[in-house]
Parts: structure tokens; sequence; C-alpha cells
């Protein structure tokens, strides 16, 4: 697959990586919006946790927009990952199964 192939089938839901990658396990996803109530909300429903309010304030809701996200070989997620020239012109993209 070439880059948009492989954006395509994270919009499909599905995780890809380069076959010319050298570490074990890795891969990249499309994470999808979040948007969360805030931290103040009352209930038991999921809502901005206290590390995020710390930022945004506890009264502010989490408006959260879609990104990639790089899973490494330390097993360790990275969030906004931001492909390389050879990684856009590459056509060794596959999906992990």
């Amino acid at each position: 697959m070439d880059i948009g192939q492989a954006v395509e089938a994270m919009r499909n839901g599905n995780a890809v990586r380069r076959a010319g990658w050298n570490g074990k396990g890795m891969f990249v996803v499309l994470m999808p919006e979040l948007k969360l109530p805030p931290y103040n909300t009352q209930g038991t429903d999921r809502k901005v946790n206290d590390r995020t309010a710390k930022w945004i304030g506890e009264d502010q809701p989490l408006d959260c927009q879609p990104y990639i996200a790089f899973y490494n070989a330390q097993k360790q997620w990275q969030p906004g990952w931001v492909c390389s020239q050879a990684d856009l012109l590459a056509t060794d993209w596959e999906l992990v199964s």
C-alpha cells in the first residue's frame, strides 16, 4: 500500500505499519475525536480527568480532534505521529493483523 491507502485503512478502523520499520510490534492508528463533559460534572459518566482539567479548566468540556497515534517497540503510545518523507513516499505500508 501507499500512504493514501494506509490513511484510508486507518479511517476504516485498521492499524497499519511499514514493512520496512525495524521495530517489533510498531504501528499507527487513527484515534477518533473524543468529546467529554467537564471535570466538575455530577454523575458517573466518563468526563474530563483531573490531569486534563489542570490545563483546560475544571468547568471546560474536552473537545479532542482526531489524530494519528504511534505504538512503538517499547509498547508506548506516542500521540500526534507525523510521517517522514520516507514514510510519505513508501509503498510498503501493510495492515496489522
